[in-house]
């Protein structure tokens, strides 16, 4: 019998076409169909009809650019920023707020039925009251043009910095610290570092803000060791940053898009901040991993003390715990907790801020989730409740399999990607831990990223 031959795409790169978009992907990205056949727009809003141009054809999809509006949809808004559609850093400013979080509900619902073949609720996303200024990290790359020191964002789909004058997702402290930083460069000729030619100092600017107290941590990462002017550099920045706590250099040699090395150097004050979520305190270096959105963080961790129903005598395990934030929320409801984390140096920040604030039933271990929690199971350390927050790419397979055989009451799952959250609560779900609640938090707003948080329990035969 002959073999069927694939239906060829209706499009052809370079063919310019009209559609309405009919809702948004994971990326952000508008899509709507020509002929059946799926067409991804990015910069464009449910009920927008458009022109736009095919740049490229897959066979189950073609992506196109915007060439102009036909007709605006009604949840589009004027973009707050003027830099939107060129700095890469935002991709839904031009979408009314509240149907942003219409659009991630429904992302995170169609991503879980169609990857993990689950059918369960999903509650409306915890939005901010007011989403702007709420970032307090600012990852500024540096670059040089015409003998001008440029710091900003990426522009979108490339590694070209666009300068801005403020970004106003940052928190203001930090906008301000990023240029004074980049004045100082400039002033001393210190040369940014050139991705291509593998020449230059100066990689990047970061900016680090206490939302309690207004603190500033600035890090300059450097292509090497050698940081010239370097003590000129530090008084012009202690003069013009207010509530500056201390200056970083982080050295990262390495070529590629990792932003931050392993080694460095206090050049003045001290290498954290100190913020504060509810009635916890956490120092934070360069390299911790912290909530970007300390808002949003306090909504999330009061949402995973509310499913983790702590009654006092549980044992809870955090796995991915990081610096420890989670561990430490859950401690004063769990007789113990114990957090994993393969980073020696978030361990390290995790003691450091158990002792700071107090906690004594909290302890911290060194290592691969999968390894530790068959270890703490022979030790005779059972678990009412495991915290999952895993990377982008989701847990291991093995991590899945030990933790459903700990047996705990309950499991709950953060995740910042939709797609490895589904094929993960897949497993456990036929591990016996269906998904009982959904809730996505929103703590990236603007962009197409939502933080999901999942509650499983047992089937109890």
């Amino acid at each position: 019998m002959p073999r069927k031959e694939k239906s060829k795409p209706p499009l052809v790169r370079g063919e310019r076409v009209t559609l309405e978009i009919d809702g948004l992907n994971h990326a952000g990205e508008g899509v709507g169909d020509v002929e059946g056949f799926t067409v991804f727009v990015p910069g464009t809003a449910p009920g927008d009809l458009v022109a736009a141009e095919v740049i490229s054809v897959k066979p189950s999809y073609a992506r196109a650019l915007l060439i102009s509006l036909e007709r605006p949809s009604p949840r589009r808004v004027e973009p707050f920023c003027g830099y939107f559609g060129r700095c890469g850093g935002c991709h839904l400013q031009h979408i009314d707020y509240a149907e942003q979080l219409r659009l991630k509900r429904q992302i995170v619902a169609e991503t879980l039925r169609r990857i993990g073949g689950l059918e369960v609720p999903v509650a409306p996303v915890l939005g901010m009251p007011d989403p702007r200024h709420y970032r307090n990290k600012y990852q500024a790359p540096v670059a040089a043009e015409n003998g001008q020191v440029r710091v900003g964002l990426y522009e979108l789909r490339s590694h070209r910095v666009v300068e801005l004058s403020q970004c106003p997702i940052q928190h203001p402290a930090g906008d301000r610290a990023v240029a004074a930083a980049r004045q100082a460069l400039q002033e001393l000729r210190i040369p940014p570092y050139d991705e291509q030619s593998r020449r230059g100092v100066v990689r990047h600017i970061i900016a680090r803000t206490s939302f309690a107290t207004g603190e500033v941590l600035l890090a300059l990462v450097t292509s090497g060791r050698k940081l010239p002017r370097a003590a000129r550099l530090v008084e012009l920045l202690r003069r013009r940053v207010q509530n500056l706590a201390g200056i970083v250099q982080n050295i990262n040699p390495r070529p590629g898009n990792v932003i931050l090395g392993q080694e460095e150097i206090t050049l003045w004050g001290r290498p954290y901040i100190v913020e504060r979520l509810g009635e916890l305190s956490f120092r934070v270096s360069t390299r911790s991993f912290f909530q970007v959105n300390p808002v949003q963080a306090e909504v999330l961790y009061g949402l995973v003390q509310r499913l983790a129903g702590l009654t006092g005598r549980e044992t809870a395990f955090d796995l991915y715990c990081g610096i420890g934030t989670i561990a430490l929320h859950l401690a004063g409801g769990a007789a113990q907790v114990i957090g994993v984390e393969s980073e020696n140096a978030a361990v390290e920040d995790a003691r450091a801020n158990a002792a700071l604030n107090g906690i004594a039933n909290a302890t911290f271990l060194v290592g691969r989730a999968e390894e530790k929690v068959p270890e703490l199971l022979r030790a005779g350390r059972r678990a009412g409740v495991v915290v999952l927050n895993p990377p982008r790419k989701g847990c291991a397979p093995e991590l899945l399999e030990v933790v459903a055989e700990a047996a705990p009451d309950r499991i709950i799952y953060i995740s910042c990607n939709p797609a490895t959250l589904a094929r993960d609560l897949k497993i456990l779900a036929e591990a016996g831990y269906p998904a009982r609640e959904v809730h996505p938090v929103d703590m990236f707003p603007h962009t197409s990223h939502v933080e999901t948080v999942v509650l499983m329990s047992r089937v109890i035969d």
